[in-house]
């Protein structure tokens, strides 16, 4: 990842938290393989595992799943049979990445650079946007008959359905909510067929980069016409992004 230096963000919890608040992550690998092409990428809902929630430094676990018919699913296992011998079995030796961005991107007019603009006009246009990405080693639950795999896609049925329902839905059961859909409220032979037709994916992250690209490169009063700017949009994402341009904004000025 290119991080220059006004948007990079060093802080683990930070990344840690973009990474839960948006968990519909890019799962890269590249593998070779005679059965499908060199790089594949799959969008997959992860969860992120930290022992201790306090820590400034640890990176985290994820865990993921994906269809054992995605060609990029067919490759993992491959790769996942030919380490049998391995001390550390059905852990791959390439390195994975796992992207992670926020739904609040926009494009950024020439026109909202309020100060810049009129003065010189030397503004271009350009793109604002926050993004993880999350590089490691990835460890592959393919036997379905495995009682490890067996276990490991049991709770990440159960556990990613309840991060879904109760933080992403909101249904918690209490003031007022719905209550949340649970795996027991299906079959449970429906479930166990369920699990025949997917893999689990576990990324212990070795790297954890990440940036918020909003225009902290740009003067005070240039940042101050993008945050107007967003906002007079009127719509969902303009507010969204002027927002994140103004904590931004924000956070250089209390560091300069």
């Amino acid at each position: 990842m290119h991080l220059r230096s006004d948007h990079a963000e060093t802080s683990i919890p930070v990344l840690r938290q973009l990474v839960r608040d948006n968990p519909l992550g890019v799962l890269t690998t590249a593998i070779r393989s005679e059965i499908a092409p060199f790089i594949l990428a799959s969008h997959i809902p992860f969860l992120l595992d930290v022992e201790d929630e306090e820590s400034e430094e640890e990176l985290g676990v994820l865990r993921g799943h994906i269809a054992r018919k995605n060609p990029q699913s067919k490759v993992l296992i491959e790769a996942a049979q030919a380490t049998h011998a391995s001390p550390t079995p059905n852990v791959l030796d390439e390195e994975v990445l796992v992207l992670f961005t926020t739904p609040s991107q926009h494009y950024v007019t020439p026109k909202f650079y309020t100060e810049t603009k009129p003065s010189t006009g030397k503004v271009v246009p350009t793109w604002n946007y926050a993004a993880v990405q999350a590089y490691g080693r990835v460890k592959i639950f393919w036997d379905y008959k495995s009682d490890e795999s067996i276990a490991f896609l049991s709770k990440q049925i159960s556990d990613l359905s309840e991060h879904a329902e109760t933080s992403v839905m909101g249904y918690t059961g209490t003031a007022g909510q719905q209550e949340s859909w649970k795996v027991s409220d299906a079959p449970e032979r429906f479930i166990e067929l369920l699990r025949t037709n997917i893999i689990g994916i576990e990324v212990k992250i070795e790297r954890l980069e990440g940036k918020f690209k909003m225009s902290q490169e740009m003067s005070v009063n240039d940042r101050q016409g993008v945050i107007e700017g967003f906002a007079n949009l009127g719509t969902e994402t303009g507010h969204a992004v002027s927002r994140l341009v103004k904590e931004r904004s924000d956070l250089k000025e209390s560091r300069s």
